[in-house]
């Protein structure tokens, strides 16, 4: 279900006719074949169309009124956020008034958070300044703030990216007004908050169960993979050996979510001692990759003992993939939304993966980044089998990247 706040009841009862009518058509296609091979008559297949109109009346009218009641406890004060708004002092003022504007929305603003040292202002101002940004670490809990509103300059774009970046190290919703979401394109949810022209920067990246699913699925997937490809997977250790000398794995220390590091497992794909001049960006054309090493790449198949890495927790099927301290920490510095990635686990396979080529440049890795940004904001169910699906076809086709 949704956040706290009240939605819109056409955009509620729009969500409730999409996912009643595909539950009902699904059950209708069900019937119509089993009546099909059984020759019965069409009364079974009808009584999906008095099904659906009594579901969306009872359901839709259950909704509106619990959604009704919902918006009128937020409106009294019940369930509130306390809230910050971030931004220049005309700004903060402008956005504050508006959401006085909207109670529905749920929020109540405890306090301004300056950019600058100075402040401009009424001194009667009911509103209090209640530090910089440099304050946010003791601010935050200590008057239990919930949301943080971003009012800045559009042309502000480095300040925008500092803010948000300092607000994702806090389990708090941050919202932004609509002008400054091109700025941070492929990071936020493009959900629109009821009454008032907010872009929700969500802290929580998937449905509680939507998560226990996808473990689920990792394990069971992975499970799979390991023992029914075992005879291809010891054909494939067979051809490096005879392609080139040293070891059929190879393990490399990554940096995995929040931060722990994990020694990833993968089919050796390069010349033993690739790297003993230091780390190097990867190359489309390396001359450091074998024969064989060649193939797997194009297929994929280098990744496979990844899963090894997935049942143990470290990683996940689908997700941004994991790199190296040394560039992980090079990275953060050059990108300021970077550390983002490290809030999930680390991927065999990512949406950037099926959209971009090989990193041979930090221009590259910028791409990159916005590709797992906006997998990361708009995670699902749904987007991983999409990229399960792309990432297949992309073996099948020898589109390796």
């Amino acid at each position: 279900y949704r956040p706290f706040y009240a939605a819109s009841r056409f955009d509620e009862l729009a969500l409730l006719f999409k996912t009643i009518s595909f539950g009902c058509l699904f059950l209708f296609f069900v019937i119509f074949f089993d009546d099909a091979a059984s020759a019965t008559n069409v009364s079974t297949r009808l009584l999906i169309v008095v099904y659906w109109a009594i579901l969306l009346s009872a359901v839709g009218t259950g909704r509106l009124v619990l959604r009704s009641i919902q918006r009128r406890l937020l409106i009294n004060g019940i369930g509130i956020h306390r809230t910050i708004i971030i931004g220049a002092p005309e700004r903060a003022r402008q956005l504050r008034d508006e959401v006085r504007k909207y109670p529905a929305l749920g929020l109540r603003v405890a306090g301004f958070i300056r950019l600058e040292q100075h402040w401009s202002g009424p001194a009667d101002d009911p509103t209090p300044v209640l530090g910089g940004l440099d304050d946010l670490v003791t601010v935050i809990p200590q008057h239990d703030i919930r949301e943080a509103l971003i009012a800045v300059d559009a042309a502000d774009h480095e300040r925008l990216l500092q803010i948000v970046t300092r607000c994702s190290a806090f389990n708090i919703g941050v919202k932004i007004v609509p002008d400054l979401y091109e700025i941070i394109s492929g990071l936020a949810k493009t959900n629109a908050i009821y009454g008032f022209p907010l872009i929700d920067v969500s802290p929580q990246l998937m449905k509680p169960w939507e998560e226990g699913a996808k473990r689920l699925i990792d394990l069971a997937v992975a499970g799979i993979v390991l023992i029914v490809g075992l005879p291809v997977w010891l054909l494939v250790a067979l051809a490096i050996k005879i392609d080139s000398r040293g070891p059929v794995l190879y393990r490399q220390e990554r940096v995995g979510m929040d931060g722990k590091r994990f020694n990833i497992v993968k089919f050796r794909s390069m010349v033993a001692d690739a790297e003993k001049a230091g780390p190097q960006w990867a190359a489309k054309i390396d001359p450091r990759i074998t024969v064989v090493g060649r193939i797997l790449r194009k297929l994929h198949l280098d990744e496979i003992p990844q899963v090894w890495n997935v049942l143990r927790g470290e990683m996940s099927l689908v997700g941004p993939r994991p790199e190296r301290p040394v560039f992980v920490e090079e990275l953060s510095r050059e990108i300021p939304l970077y550390p983002r990635r490290l809030r999930v686990r680390p991927g065999v396979t990512g949406w950037a993966q099926v959209k971009h080529k090989y990193d041979e440049s930090i221009e590259d890795v910028r791409k990159k980044v916005q590709y797992d940004l906006y997998y990361i904001e708009n995670m699902s169910l749904r987007m991983d089998i999409k990229i399960i699906v792309s990432t297949i076809s992309h073996m099948l086709m020898w589109k390796g990247h």
